[in-house]
């Protein structure tokens, strides 16, 4: 399974149309970059980290940033099913944890389980509207780079 699938399952998982939801965030007031940022309506956020490998999880344990911001509400990571229990033995205790199932005979496609539940981030705000806009506005900005591979026939 690719990073791009496990993001589109969490995006129909998360719902749209409910959340601000932004892959790739990095920006000043985060010293890191998150997989996938999902606002909710009441400005509270929650990072997801996207691992699609035992290596990429082990890798994970490496950074020297330990996905710590007062940005985010709760902190996830999400993987494909089959490293669930991988994950489980190698992501950080704080984190929860989901498993993406891909059915491809299924009209739904992919299935997202919450395996594990996060701890909540005491030290978490509420995001500012401007906060909130700019990381709207980073989100209508990535569309035009998606369009551009598509109309060239890149890959994703």
């Amino acid at each position: 399974m690719k990073t791009i699938e496990i993001e589109i399952a969490l995006m129909q998982h998360f719902g749209i149309r409910q959340n601000i939801i932004v892959p790739n965030v990095s920006w000043s007031f985060i010293n890191y970059e998150a997989d996938l940022v999902v606002l909710t309506k009441s400005n509270y956020a929650t990072e997801i980290e996207i691992k699609v490998s035992k290596a990429d999880l082990k890798k994970d344990r490496e950074k020297k940033h330990t996905h710590d911001s007062e940005f985010f509400k709760y902190l996830y990571f999400a993987v494909p099913e089959e490293l669930k229990d991988f994950a489980l033995a190698n992501i950080p205790e704080k984190a929860g944890l989901y498993t993406i199932n891909y059915e491809p005979d299924s009209l739904r496609k992919y299935w997202v389980t919450q395996v594990k539940s996060p701890q909540l981030n005491k030290s978490h705000i509420k995001w500012k509207n401007s906060q909130r806009n700019y990381l709207a506005e980073l989100g209508c900005m990535r569309i035009l780079g998606l369009k551009t591979k598509i109309v060239k026939g890149l890959k994703i």
